[in-house]
């Protein structure tokens, strides 16, 4: 495998602290959500950043597939949720829904588009086998 980008971010202080990239372009805090029992407020956590990168990701990888497929993906939106959760042993556990506009596709195709994408984005591939990830088509 040939590497043909890298990010490299740094955090200090957890999910109560501050993130940057190497590069200086991403320099953000971070809050515990009020559903940790954080105080919230106008900072991200790691939760809000997966998901952006996630929704980010696959809605590049559905307009590779809609041009092999020459079908318009450009009115296309995709929002990503990602959940932390508790697992029965105590521990914690990320799952992701991604729920998907293409107004400009009957659903069938739609939905063939977003299967394809599915198995092409690079975040899809990643998490495949490690956490649940719900592709929903609206």
């Amino acid at each position: 495998m040939k590497s043909i980008y890298t990010a490299e971010v740094t955090a200090k202080g957890g999910r109560e602290g501050r993130i940057h990239s190497q590069d200086g372009v991403l320099d953000l805090g971070l809050a515990m959500p009020k559903a940790l029992g954080g105080a919230g407020g106008a900072a991200t956590n790691p939760e809000q950043l997966f998901a952006a990168g996630y929704a980010a990701c696959f809605q590049s990888a559905m307009g590779v597939v809609a041009r092999r497929m020459g079908v318009p993906v450009t009115n296309s939106e995709v929002t990503g949720q990602v959940s932390l959760n508790l697992t029965e042993q105590g521990g914690y556990k990320l799952s992701a829904e991604l729920r998907i506009k293409i107004p400009d596709l009957p659903r069938a195709d739609a939905e063939k588009l977003v299967a394809v994408a599915h198995t092409i984005c690079p975040y899809s591939l990643a998490t495949q086998g490690n956490i649940e990830v719900k592709l929903v088509v609206v």
